[in-house]
């Protein structure tokens, strides 16, 4: 019996996700109107796409590749987005982002916004927010 080791092009919708790890090394994966809970949520994906999703992760959405968030909500969401490229339309405030590779992010808030310039290019990274609390 072979194993599967990673998930490719799968569309789920409507459903309650409660992992550790959720879409870990997955690609092209999209999730509509879900609720997903879990740490290290997406770390490795490409072409994760999130409709319409509420998300809770500790260190979730890290390490991604072409990560897509649109009207999602960021529960109790820390550390997202370490490494990762991604377009997100966030709704609400989001506890804390931590370094990400590129793109743009669109939200209500940021309670921790993390730029490390040793660590990444923090011009690649656009933020649209009302407010921003930057970790010093």
């Amino acid at each position: 019996m072979t194993a599967i080791t990673a998930l490719t092009e799968l569309y789920i919708k409507n459903s309650r996700l409660m992992s550790k790890d959720a879409f870990w090394n997955s690609e092209r994966i999209t999730a509509e109107n879900c609720y997903i809970s879990g740490e290290y949520l997406g770390w490795n994906s490409k072409s994760l796409t999130l409709i319409n999703c509420t998300i809770e992760s500790l260190q979730g959405l890290c390490f991604c590749e072409d990560l897509t968030l649109i009207n999602c909500r960021l529960v109790n969401t820390t550390l997202a987005f370490e490494y990762s490229t991604v377009t997100a339309d966030i709704i609400g405030t989001v506890k804390s982002i931590k370094n990400p590779l590129g793109g743009v992010i669109r939200c209500d808030g940021i309670d921790e916004l993390i730029m490390e310039e040793d660590k990444v290019d923090v011009s690649k990274t656009e933020f649209v927010s009302k407010s921003i609390s930057v970790a010093v």
